[in-house]
């Protein structure tokens, strides 16, 4: 395949972490920014599925269709088994608030987690705070539809810890990054995060079957 794999994200945060995987990987990349891939309106419908497997796909086959460019789309989620697996693929969209983004987005879903755990709590009385961050990645080149899944394991905290990251890292620890993912460094995340296996599982994927070098 020549020249570079559009990583099919807005998010700046997913971005940074998905640079250095592919940086790690020797895999050529490039993003909407740099390619100048207007941001439309329609987007915000791609993600309507059940299943993070289709999600990606959708975004994968949509920015493969505007740019022709061989091309990876991400979604992504966090699912905590007190919750019934909430809040799954509307992790982003979970507080029911589509008038703000970023930080402030960030902020009132988090805020929103705290008092969901504790509702739980107060019902059941003491309850599992195990969760896992979920991660599916989708390639899309008009030849072939490749998809890998990674997760990784780990407990919603009732406050939170460190100030990088983005979403609800600051609430989610996980053994593999010896502290929450908004304690870790973007190159411990980018080794151990969710993201990375599902990365790593798809690039391993594309080389065995020739579609990269």
């Amino acid at each position: 395949m020549d020249g570079p794999i559009l990583l099919a994200t807005r998010s700046e945060g997913k971005l940074v972490e998905m640079r250095e995987i592919f940086r790690d990987l020797d895999v050529a990349v490039t993003d909407l920014r740099t390619l100048g891939v207007a941001e439309l309106p329609e987007e915000d419908n791609l993600e309507e599925f059940p299943t993070f497997e289709e999600n990606a796909l959708a975004k994968a086959r949509y920015f493969f269709k505007r740019t022709g460019v061989p091309t990876i789309g991400d979604d992504s989620g966090l699912t905590i088994d007190a919750l019934g697996g909430a809040p799954g693929v509307i992790t982003k969209r979970w507080s029911g608030r589509s008038d703000i983004s970023g930080r402030e987005l960030d902020t009132v879903n988090n805020e929103k987690l705290v008092r969901e755990m504790r509702r739980v709590e107060t019902e059941r009385g003491k309850i599992s705070r195990a969760g896992q961050y979920v991660s599916v990645a989708a390639f899309v080149d008009g030849r072939s539809e490749i998809v890998r899944r990674g997760e990784i394991q780990g407990e919603v905290l009732d406050s939170p810890r460190g100030t990088m990251g983005f979403g609800y890292d600051p609430f989610f620890y996980a053994s593999d990054l010896d502290g929450t993912f908004a304690e870790s460094s973007v190159e411990n995340t980018a080794r151990n995060s969710h993201r990375s296996r599902a990365m790593r599982a798809l690039v391993s994927a594309l080389r065995e079957q020739g579609i990269i070098g």
